[in-house]
């Protein structure tokens, strides 16, 4: 069903009048502030009138600013908040690159920016190709519109953004009416996509309007015969209906239930798929007489129940109580079918006035509720909706029933969904790169790759890939990995598949090379991190390597990576006499202690105490602040006081953590070579900070001639695996030439 739309209010010069149409939305809570939704109106109307509309916007030449009305007064009607219907005045605007999103977060905030941001990633599906799914995808049986999907989950994080986009995309299937060439694709992504997610949202008039249209478009022979069916039949229906509800209001105001009656109008795509499903024609379709019964209260529908059958003799196995056995939407109502007058089929649903609410709004139903004291069971109605946002996807019926759905779901969220070049969508793990994702396509892609483009971009190969982005592979003529790609701490490769690949490439190379290319990779690390007189049979012993060659060969292969030998070296550290070599000098003590069993950063020995206004334990992170007389008042990280405190005076608020929280670390003296330029230093210092490295000194000289510098730093590290890391990261800033550790080991 179709729903009838009013025009727009006008002026007398034809122009919109914008103040009349936000009187005229409905009176709910989202109008709390209409002054904001006029300006975000004149400023939606502004920037149309800097560049007149195309006829590639939207394919139809349709104006943004009322599509942006239009999309509003959709949320509107399903009582969404005042940032909600500004952002989907703006949102046209935004994304025809008529409006920059910082000019809408200078002047609406952070907020709505956010969900105009959340709801242009969304229309990264719409580049996806809907109805082109006669191969597989990628060499993959995978269906694509499944993966859509779940790239959809992955995408929102907010609801309002997947209901703005909702309002867009029903906007979008009205628009394209009279557009032979779009209809078809739209109506594809509205049914694979769209249509079930305001299902699972719980919204029955928007969802019963895109299943409609995109049936409409995609099957019109089949649409026309119901609707011509339908229409035959309404006057016989409407007078049928209309003398049977006066005699159930009779019935019901005897049984002193206070109800209201009404005929229910049947959806011409639900009418179709009943037939389908159960392999009927139009006649035996029960539900095409049907009336709606609202009550009070729960008590009442099972009443009206009572009486609906006591009046009538119902139909076997036609009778659902989906109160008692909500579906996976939440959608609660009593669905019986009985034989009526004349001996006609008649289908009566039977809900109260809260049901039916969440019936026709699903999560919208909720938002008045919403941070307010108006009833637990409604906010948590909320919740629970929220959660079915993040089942975008029917995991039951998509597993036949078997499996567990919040596993499922778990793992689409740990997913990251990308586009090819030509549109396809590959899901990968979160922190995937494009070299992971060279590899997803295709072996012998994933070690041709040399570089990689991003949004037409290029970026380093190890780019952290983000939902919705498009991801093109640079392919060169050698068909080879490279060994760097084996490194963890160097970040290529996140997936193990990815990585499997690479070693199983090098495992089929001559042994010899192998060896030769371990030695290399191995000695330059021992090198760099100073351990010259390392016995390498002891180590290769512990690896339960036979030789220093196995050793070699097992990393020249990938089987051993320079980490796991680094581990193999410090724990020689504990072996005693066996072993000579001290690899790094003994652990600092802690160097500050307060009481209370904490470690205290920055500051000499004081007094601590817990703060008495949260209360910290062990476990909860932890800030301290500088008292005058009382040492070092010791508060939870999120205490509103230390929020405060820090805000007034931050150099009195000081690093804490729990004893049993501290690490055992070990000063070393680093080196590194750079060419100068402005910023170096505080490049270097900002990555140890975000490594949460502590620095004990500093000591730079800088070469005018050669315009070089080198830094001289003592810093406190775990061991040599995260010395070697830390030293790999320097190295991959700007302008560093190399960093090492100094000094030789005895």
């Amino acid at each position: 069903m179709v729903k009838v739309r009013e025009a727009h209010p006008e002026l007398e010069d034809g122009s919109i009048d914008i103040r009349g149409w936000v009187a005229r939305l409905p009176p709910v809570a989202g109008q709390a502030d209409p002054a904001k939704l006029v300006a975000a109106c004149e400023l939606a109307q502004a920037a149309e009138r800097t560049q007149p509309t195309s006829a590639t916007a939207w394919g139809t030449g349709a104006s943004c600013f009322r599509t942006g009305l239009e999309m509003a007064e959709i949320l509107a009607d399903l009582n969404l908040d005042n940032d909600s219907l500004v952002a989907a005045v703006l949102y046209r605007a935004v994304r025809e690159g008529r409006l920059p999103l910082a000019d809408v977060e200078a002047r609406f905030g952070a907020g709505i920016a956010h969900l105009i941001d959340g709801v242009l990633r969304m229309a990264a599906i719409s580049r996806a190709r809907f109805g082109d799914e006669q191969g597989p995808v990628l060499g993959r049986g995978e269906d694509q519109s499944d993966t859509v999907r779940k790239m959809l989950v992955a995408l929102v994080d907010d609801v309002r953004v997947a209901l703005i986009k909702l309002a867009e995309r029903t906007c979008a299937i009205r628009a394209v009416k009279d557009d032979k060439e779009r209809r078809q694709r739209v109506a594809r992504e509205v049914a694979d996509i769209y249509a079930p997610l305001a299902h699972r949202l719980g919204i029955g008039h928007i969802k019963w309007e895109l299943e409609d249209l995109s049936f409409r478009y995609l099957q019109p022979v089949a649409y026309k015969k119901i609707a011509k069916l339908l229409d035959e039949r309404r006057l016989d229906r409407q007078r049928y209906i209309d003398e049977l509800k006066v005699l159930l209001q009779k019935s019901l105001s005897a049984a002193g239930i206070e109800a209201e009656l009404s005929g229910r109008a049947k959806h011409i795509f639900s009418i179709w798929k009943k037939m389908q499903r159960k392999g009927i024609g139009f006649s035996q379709v029960y539900d095409i007489r049907a009336v709606r019964i609202l009550v009070n209260n729960l008590r009442d529908c099972y009443a009206a129940l009572g009486i609906v059958h006591g009046l009538w003799r119902n139909v076997p196995d036609e009778f659902d109580d989906y109160i008692a056995s909500p579906k996976d939407n939440g959608y609660r109502s009593l669905h019986t079918a009985v034989i009526g007058p004349e001996g006609k089929i008649l289908e009566v649903q039977i809900r109260s006035r809260d049901m039916h609410e969440e019936a026709e709004f699903g999560v919208c139903a909720h938002w008045r509720y919403k941070g307010s004291d108006q009833g637990d069971a409604k906010a948590s109605g909320y919740e629970e909706k929220i959660a079915w946002l993040r089942q975008v996807l029917d995991w039951y019926e998509e597993t036949g029933g078997r499996g567990d759905i919040a596993e499922h779901f778990s793992r689409a969220q740990d997913r990251v969904y990308v586009f090819t070049r030509d549109g396809h969508v590959v899901n990968l793990a979160q922190g995937a790169t494009p070299l992971d994702f060279a590899y997803s396509i295709h072996t012998e892609v994933g070690h041709r790759c040399r570089g990689a483009k991003v949004n037409g971009r290029i970026v380093p190969l190890t780019y952290i890939l983000k939902t919705g982005e498009q991801v093109e592979v640079i392919t060169g003529r050698e068909d080879a990995p490279r060994r760097d790609w084996l490194q963890p701490a160097l970040g290529y490769l996140k997936t193990q598949r990815a990585r499997a690949k690479v070693q199983a490439w090098y495992r089929q190379q001559a042994r010899e090379d192998n060896i030769a290319a371990g030695r290399a990779l191995l000695e330059k690390e021992f090198k760099r991190l100073a351990l010259t007189s390392l016995d390498y049979r002891a180590v290769a012993h512990r690896l339960h390597c036979t030789s220093v060659e196995d050793m070699y060969a097992q990393a020249g292969a990938g089987d051993l990576s320079a980490n796991q030998v680094l581990a193999a070296a410090q724990a020689l550290v504990g072996l005693g006499r066996e072993a000579p070599e001290t690899l790094v000098t003994a652990p600092r003590k802690p160097r500050r202690r307060g009481a209370a069993n904490l470690q205290i950063a920055g500051v000499g020995n004081l007094l601590t105490q817990i703060a008495g206004c949260c209360k910290p334990v062990p476990g909860d992170a932890i800030l301290g602040f500088i008292t005058k007389e009382r040492g070092v008042s010791i508060h939870r990280q999120d205490c509103h006081k230390i929020i405060r405190l820090h805000e007034r005076q931050p150099q009195r608020v000081v690093e804490v953590s729990w004893e049993g929280e501290s690490r055992r670390t070990y000063p070393v003296d680093i080196e590194i070579t750079a060419y100068d330029r402005q910023g170096l230093l505080r490049d270097i210092t900002q990555l140890l900070a975000g490594e949460r490295v502590n620095v004990l000194s500093v000591q730079t000289v800088s070469d005018t001639a050669s315009n070089t510098a080198t830094l001289r730093l003592t810093v406190e590290i775990t061991g040599l695996a995260a010395l070697s890391e830390l030293l790999n990261r320097i190295q991959r800033l700007r302008n560093v030439v190399s960093a090492y550790r100094v000094g030789e080991i005895h």
